[in-house]
């Protein structure tokens, strides 16, 4: 299990297993996000497995499945209200991590620009350039309404 740190409350990392729980536990996560779908891939554990072992650790387990390729905004919105109303930390997975990072980054995009964002994805392994068109289209929003 390889996470990556985004934020101090947010670290991202590909697809996780129950066996990873007790560690995830041991590093003080307090909530563990998972925005991939049940039946993704053939060797993925249901979302259920790994909830009853987060929360037999006494981790808030929180299932927002997202299809990587079609993020919607309500998935954006989803993500960051996930994050703000949780303290955390929050240990979010997907197959890859790239599905979290993406969320976490558009759904900051009205309050950081989108070099900040990037160049915090990159420095966690993430090159993530193909979403800068987007992100500079909600940092445009945020300073049209302010």
């Amino acid at each position: 299990m390889d996470n990556k740190q985004l934020t101090p409350q947010l670290h991202v990392a590909s697809q996780i297993s129950k066996d990873d729980i007790a560690a995830i536990a041991a590093q003080g996560f307090k909530v563990i996000l998972n925005n991939r779908p049940d039946g993704e891939g053939e060797d993925q554990p249901l979302a259920a497995e790994i909830e009853a072992e987060a929360k037999a650790h006494g981790i808030e387990y929180i299932y927002q499945p997202v299809v990587g390729t079609a993020i919607t905004d309500e998935d954006v919105e989803n993500f960051g209200n996930t994050i703000a109303n949780n303290d955390g930390p929050i240990f979010a997975h997907c197959r890859t991590g790239t599905r979290c990072t993406i969320l976490w980054m558009l759904s900051q995009a009205k309050n950081q620009s989108a070099d900040e964002l990037l160049a915090t994805a990159a420095k966690a392994g993430y090159s993530l350039e193909q979403v800068r068109g987007r992100l500079e289209g909600l940092n445009k929003e945020r300073a049209g309404s302010a």
